[in-house]
C-alpha cells in the first residue's frame, strides 16, 4: 500500500523533484549525469520514482540520496550495474553486505568519494610531491586540480612499490596496455552506438564497465599463474 501511495504523488508533496531539479542537484557532483540515464537506471531497477497521474516522474529525497550511492559506486569503484543493485537489494532486505569487491562488512549506505587538493592527497598518501609529479609524468594519474579515491589508491601503492625499487618510469607500459584495452571496449561498443537510442549512452557506459570488469578477471588471472611459476 506504501508503494502504491508513493506512485501517486499528490499535488501537495513538496519535497518530490521532478527530473530537472534532480539533474540540477547531482550534476554538479556527477557531471555526466543526464535525463536519459535517469531513466536508464529506472529500466534498470535501480531507482523506482514516483509518479503523477500524468505520468511525470517524481524523486523523493530518498531516491537523491540512492542515485548518489548508485552514481558514487560506478564513478569511484567501477561497479557494473548488475552487482550494484544486488548491494542494493541486500541493504533493502535489512542485511549489512561488505562494500563489492571489499570482503569486509560495509556501511548501510555508501558515502560518495572523497575529493582531495593536492597537498591532502600528498598527506593521505604518505608521498612526496616528486613522486606525484613523476605518476603525472608516466601516465599513471592524470593531473587535476582536485583528485579523487582513485588517485589517492594509485599513489598509496606506489608509495609501496618505491618501497621496493619500483617507479613510476618502470609502469609506463601499463597506460599503453590500458589504451590496448579501451580499444578493445570500444569496439565493443559500437553496436550499441549504432542504435541511436535515447538510451545508447547509458546503455554503454555499463558495458563498458562490465567489459572493464572481466578484463581485470583475465588480467588478475594472468598475474597469478605468472606468479605460481615464480613461486615454484
Amino acid at each position: 500500500m506504501a508503494r502504491q501511495a508513493a506512485r501517486a504523488p499528490s499535488a501537495a508533496s513538496p519535497s518530490l523533484l521532478s527530473i530537472g531539479q534532480v539533474l540540477a542537484r547531482l550534476t554538479p557532483e556527477f557531471p555526466d549525469l543526464s535525463s536519459s540515464k535517469l531513466r536508464f537506471l529506472e529500466e534498470r531497477g535501480l531507482i523506482a520514482p514516483a509518479r503523477t497521474q500524468s505520468g511525470y516522474r517524481k524523486f523523493s529525497p530518498d531516491d537523491l540520496e540512492r542515485l548518489r550511492v548508485v552514481l558514487g559506486m560506478q564513478r569511484d569503484h567501477y561497479l557494473p550495474l548488475k552487482v550494484i543493485k544486488a548491494y542494493l537489494a541486500d541493504l533493502d532486505a535489512g542485511l549489512n553486505p561488505p562494500m563489492p569487491g571489499s570482503g569486509a562488512g560495509g556501511p548501510s549506505m555508501l558515502p560518495t568519494g572523497r575529493r582531495f587538493k593536492r597537498a591532502d592527497l600528498l598527506r593521505e598518501a604518505g608521498a612526496t610531491a616528486e613522486l606525484l609529479d613523476d605518476a603525472v609524468a608516466a601516465s599513471i594519474i592524470t593531473p587535476a586540480d582536485v583528485y579523487g579515491e582513485e588517485s589517492l589508491t594509485v599513489l598509496k601503492a606506489l608509495v609501496e612499490l618505491g618501497r621496493n625499487g619500483i617507479e613510476p618510469r618502470h609502469l609506463r607500459g601499463f597506460r599503453a596496455a590500458a589504451e590496448r584495452e579501451i580499444g578493445l571496449i570500444e569496439t565493443a561498443l559500437v553496436p550499441i552506438a549504432r542504435r541511436n537510442e535515447v538510451s545508447s549512452r547509458a546503455k554503454s557506459a555499463e558495458l563498458a564497465r562490465e567489459i572493464a570488469g572481466q578484463l581485470d578477471v583475465v588480467r588478475g588471472s594472468i598475474i597469478r599463474s605468472s606468479l605460481s611459476r615464480l613461486q615454484s
